[in-house]
Formats: C-alpha cells, sequence, structure tokens
C-alpha cells in the first residue's frame, strides 16, 4: 500500500479496485451469471480471494471519504448480484441481507473494534497510548481510526 504525502486515499482505493476487477476478471467463469457452481461456493470463493484484497490495510484506508468508501462497495454489490443471478429489480440491501453479507462500511467497523481491542490487550505501552484521545477538538469533519468504532 503506497500513501502519498497528504495521506490522502483516493489513488490506493482505485489501485484496489482495479486489483479486484482483474482478479474478479480471472474468476469470471467461476463466479458469473452462466457458472454451474452453487451459491455457497460462490460465496466461499468470493469470501476467500477477493474480500481480503479489499479488507487489506482496512484499518488505515477505512477513515476515507465516503465517496472512496463507495467505490469498493459498488464492486462489492455487482459482484454479489452476478453470483446470485439477480435480476436488475432486486435490491442491493436484500441481496447482503440473504446472503449474510456486511456491506463495506459495517465491515470497517468491525475491522477497527478489533483492531482497537487488540491495542488495548498490547503489551507495548506505546501501542496502547494510540488509543488515547489527546490534543484539541477537531475543527474539521476528518475521520480518524478510532472514530470508526459505532
Amino acid at each position: 500500500m503506497n500513501l502519498d504525502a497528504k495521506v490522502r486515499w483516493k489513488v490506493p482505493v482505485k489501485e484496489k479496485r482495479e486489483e479486484l476487477s482483474l482478479k474478479y476478471k480471472n474468476m469470471y467463469w467461476l463466479l458469473g451469471r452462466k457458472s454451474k457452481l452453487s451459491v455457497n461456493n460462490k460465496l466461499l470463493i468470493y469470501k476467500q480471494i477477493l474480500k481480503p484484497v479489499w479488507t487489506y490495510g482496512i484499518q488505515l484506508w477505512g477513515c476515507t471519504a465516503k465517496t472512496n468508501m463507495e467505490i469498493i462497495q459498488r464492486f462489492q454489490n455487482v459482484v454479489l448480484r452476478e453470483i446470485i443471478d439477480a435480476p436488475w429489480y432486486c435490491r442491493n440491501k436484500d441481496i447482503h441481507r440473504d446472503l449474510g453479507i456486511d456491506y463495506v462500511e459495517d465491515t470497517i467497523s468491525k475491522f477497527a473494534a478489533s483492531h482497537q481491542q487488540r491495542l488495548a490487550k498490547h503489551t507495548n505501552e506505546e501501542a496502547s497510548k494510540l488509543l488515547v484521545h489527546s490534543g484539541p477538538a477537531r475543527r474539521l469533519k476528518r475521520v480518524k481510526p478510532l472514530d470508526l468504532i459505532k
């Protein structure tokens, strides 16, 4: 994961989306609409191969702008829709609920919560100091990784 000088997440998220597209194109014959695999097997392939690509480093890039999160969410919506061969009039909310797949924003919250728990239990004092909210109140609406927990 490469970061620029201003720590904007547009480029890393865009690179993740391109990597996801390439992996999905290579596996379309397994996950696509005309595949003979069962839905459970298709979901297993999605969870084991595609999801780790976009969850890598999520503790860092999870505090990105909502528009960047939506890039990954749109990809997930397309893949899930093709996995179950859903028609255009099915809602993404229903697809996610029926398959038991969390939205990207919910996944970010879960990863952030588990990361905070690991930091709290860490033996290194400096790591546990990362949990302390110190300094003046922020006037900008920028999200910090600790703010991701719902």
